[in-house]
Formats: C-alpha cells, sequence, structure tokens
C-alpha cells in the first residue's frame, strides 16, 4: 500500500451500516478499516436493531475478502479486486496497539481509537492523503480539531448537491404559454390534442413533467421527447381544477396536476412531496376511494409506512397487526374522518369505506417476499425511508397495481438520513426520466391558515 498517487480512505463504522459494500466503491484507491470497527460492527450484528442485517452481510464481505490472506498480508493490505491489475488494496488496522494521541472525549473511546488511528497514518504514510470517511457530522468536527487533514462524508449514494436542485415534476413558464412559442406542430388522437414543439426552450425536461404558464390558462404534460422535439398532452387548466375523486376537488394548480396522476391509468407511480398540510394524503387517499369503490380498477387499498421504533414497541401494543399499526397510521384514518364528516353517520360510513374498498393496513417490515397485485398502495412519510428500503417496497408490486410514495424532506426523523441521501430524493432523481410514473411537488399550504403561517414563519 505504498504509492503516493493513490488516497488512502478510513472508514468509520456508520458507513458500512450504511451501504455494508461500501468497500468495493473505492476501487483504485486503498481502504483501511480500523479494528474498532469490527468490534463495533460485531456488537451491532447480535443487537435488536434495524441496522444489525447491515452489520452481518458488512462483516460477511469482509470474510470473503480476507478468508485466505495470512496476518501480514492483512496489515499490509490485500487487492480490493483480484481479478483486475492495478486496483486498490484494503487492510485491517489493529489500532488498539497505538499510543493514545486524542484524550478528549473518554466516554466516546471507541470514536478516539478511530482517530488515534487516522492521525497514527496521516503521519507514517505522509506525503499521501490520508482521509477519514465518516456519515457523522459531530465525528467529522471532532476530527478536524484533532488535527486530521482530510475528512469526508461517504456520497457515493448521492444523486445531486442540494436538494433545492430537486426536480420539482412541474415547469412554470413566465408570461403566455403560446408568446414564446415559435414552430408547433398540433393534431388530436383519441380526444386529446398533442403539440409537438422544439425541446431547446423546456430544458431539462423529463417524461410526465407538468408545463403551466403564469398568465393563461394553459397546462400540459411532457408525453414523448425526441433529441431536437418534445411532444406536450394539452390538459387545460380549468379541466383540470374541476376534476374530481370521491367529491374533492383541488384548491390550487399544483393540486390539480397531482389528482391528475393520481387518476391516470397510465402512470403505475406517484411522488408527491410537499410542505405539512399541502394536501398529499388527502388527494392519494381519495383517489384510491374513487378508484377502488367507484370504478373498480383495484382490489384493495394498502396503506403502509415506516415505523422508525418498530422493533422495540409495536410488540406491546395488543391486537392484530392491523391494530398495532393504528397509532403511526392515524394520519390515513384521520384523513378518512375529513372525507366523510358531512355523512349522516361517520363512524358507520367508514366501516362500510373500509370494508368495501378492502382498506389493509400493513407494517413495511413485514412486506418483504409478498407480490400485490391489482392494489392501490399508499406509501406515507417516505422520507424516513432508505433507497434500498424504498425499493423493496416498489419491487412488491404486481400487475395491475399503482403505488403512490408522499413525504416531506423537512421532517426526516431518522438518524442516518439527510435530504439529499433519503430514499425519497433518490426515488424522484432515479424515475424522472420512466413513463410510467409522474413527480408532483406541492406548493402551499392549504389545511389551515394557522398551519400556512406556522410553515412559512416558524
Amino acid at each position: 500500500m505504498g504509492d503516493t498517487d493513490r488516497k488512502l480512505f478510513v472508514l468509520d463504522t456508520n458507513i458500512l451500516l450504511h451501504e455494508p459494500l461500501a468497500i468495493y466503491s473505492f476501487k483504485e484507491h486503498d481502504v483501511v478499516i480500523p479494528m474498532t470497527v469490527l468490534e463495533e460492527l460485531d456488537r451491532i450484528k447480535d443487537s435488536k436493531r434495524d441496522v444489525a442485517r447491515d452489520a452481518r452481510v458488512a462483516i460477511r464481505a469482509l470474510e470473503a475478502m480476507f478468508k485466505d490472506a495470512t496476518p501480514d498480508e492483512i496489515s499490509e493490505g490485500i487487492p480490493i479486486n483480484k481479478d483486475h491489475d492495478g486496483t486498490g488494496h484494503i487492510a485491517i488496522l489493529a489500532d488498539f496497539e497505538l499510543q493514545e494521541t486524542v484524550k478528549a472525549f473518554a466516554d466516546k473511546a471507541g470514536d478516539n481509537r478511530i482517530l488515534n488511528g487516522v492521525l497514527y497514518l496521516q503521519n507514517k504514510r505522509a506525503p499521501r492523503e490520508v482521509i477519514l470517511v465518516t456519515k457523522d457530522i459531530n465525528m467529522r468536527l471532532r476530527a478536524k480539531g484533532a488535527g486530521v487533514r482530510f475528512v469526508e462524508d461517504y456520497r457515493t449514494d448521492q444523486l445531486i448537491d442540494d436538494v433545492q436542485y430537486l426536480t420539482k415534476g412541474f415547469q412554470q413558464i413566465e408570461g403566455e404559454f403560446w408568446s414564446n412559442v415559435q414552430n408547433v406542430e398540433s393534431r388530436t388522437l383519441a380526444g386529446h390534442t398533442y403539440h409537438t414543439l422544439d425541446r431547446a426552450p423546456f430544458e431539462p425536461t423529463y417524461l410526465n413533467q407538468y408545463i403551466i404558464d403564469e398568465e393563461s390558462d394553459f397546462a400540459g404534460r411532457v408525453e414523448q421527447i425526441e433529441p431536437e422535439a418534445i411532444t406536450i398532452k394539452d390538459l387545460s387548466r380549468e379541466r383540470m381544477m374541476h376534476r374530481r375523486a370521491w367529491d374533492i376537488t383541488p384548491k390550487n394548480i399544483y393540486q390539480g396536476m397531482a389528482l391528475d396522476a393520481l387518476l391516470d391509468p397510465d402512470i403505475d407511480l406517484v411522488i408527491l412531496t410537499g410542505a405539512a398540510g399541502s394536501g398529499k394524503t388527502l388527494l392519494a387517499l381519495a383517489s384510491a376511494l374513487e378508484q377502488t369503490i367507484e370504478k373498480s380498477m383495484f382490489d384493495k387499498i394498502i396503506v403502509t409506512r415506516n415505523t422508525p421504533d418498530i422493533g422495540e414497541s409495536i410488540g406491546f401494543l395488543p391486537g392484530s397487526e392491523e391494530e398495532k399499526m393504528l397509532p403511526w397510521l392515524a394520519a390515513v384514518t384521520d384523513t378518512l374522518e375529513a372525507l366523510h364528516k358531512n355523512d349522516h353517520c361517520t363512524e358507520g360510513s367508514l366501516k362500510y369505506i373500509c370494508d368495501k374498498a378492502n382498506i389493509q393496513f400493513k407494517s413495511i417490515n413485514f412486506m418483504r417476499g409478498r407480490s400485490i397485485q391489482n392494489a392501490f398502495v399508499l406509501l406515507d412519510e417516505c422520507q424516513n425511508l432508505t433507497a434500498s428500503q424504498i425499493k423493496t417496497i416498489i419491487t412488491r408490486c404486481g400487475e395491475g397495481t399503482k403505488i403512490v410514495c408522499s413525504g416531506n424532506l423537512a421532517q426526516i426523523d431518522s438518524h442516518y438520513l439527510t435530504p439529499v441521501t433519503s430514499g425519497l430524493t433518490y426515488m424522484v432523481e432515479r424515475f424522472k426520466n420512466f413513463e410510467g410514473s409522474a413527480n408532483i411537488h406541492l406548493n402551499g399550504v392549504v389545511r389551515s391558515r394557522l398551519a400556512e403561517y406556522a410553515e412559512e414563519n416558524l
């Protein structure tokens, strides 16, 4: 491991918990795993925490890599990828043998040993770059304070640098739409009007992206993208604003676009993002009931969400899986009540609706291995899910199933996620060019004037 052009990456435990196979991401550079990291993985693998599985996967990957190596080779480094020449090496550092250099925070002995190891390598391997990679912000601060020259976050899972660059799912054209258009070719097909226009003024553009303007009644959706041109389906803002689903009509154009996507049978995945109170759950549930009960398009409605401390507390709650899930799915039951508040007997209506629409409340932890056919799936609070958890859910969806994923990136509760690494962000970026999905960011809080003021000013 003596090549000075190659960087030396020291991995913290949380990197291997976040992505168990992260050791393969450094390709041409060298990776060092401190012994303390292996001890922490060992402690976590037997725990009841939801990261225990990731710890086991990381340990197995390291074992497979080092199984034929001698102790000297392990401390010196073996090739990460034996099939290719010139790639990086991986080694294990016996950091407990090193002399103490960082004395601060005696209660964080593990972190201190890792920092000692980085400082030791920094001195021993100079002038090579020794980089500590950790997702712990406080660890990054402490490392810099202790004299570590290079400290980085792990970014391979990050598709965008800032959440403000995340596609909103629609474009708002300044002024009037048609005043900016030079060449247009229009045609009518099966009762719908399609306009083919030059692509350049609309860049960057994606499939199923909505296009609205500031002054006129124009609203459209991108149906087809070619190298030089795009085809837009004309939707008409007035028609969108008067669509009904379970007696709910849009309160603003953003809700109008969301409802259009939710009621479109050709769109299998709808992603709704936006502030608290922007109407994500209400619109999703109203369109689910409309299409399941009135139009008989689906056999059942499955409502699921992440329950952060499910391992600890769901077992103590009484009742069946559905009854245990109700405290977490109160947002959905509240919305159901709001949709039927004017009925003669709200409670009777709810019971009838839940039976007729076959509404099932499920825990995300029990979705693995299922195959869901002909169902409307509502996945709430997506911002707290990792990319792999979202993949687990979406890959369950079989024929005739529509899935709606909603979330608010300002309300992340997970210790391991930030807005840019959330599975919701990942999904928006990965699906933006898929013809079977639409993504709408709902602007404006319509819950109440109190909620709107709080969202803007707190």
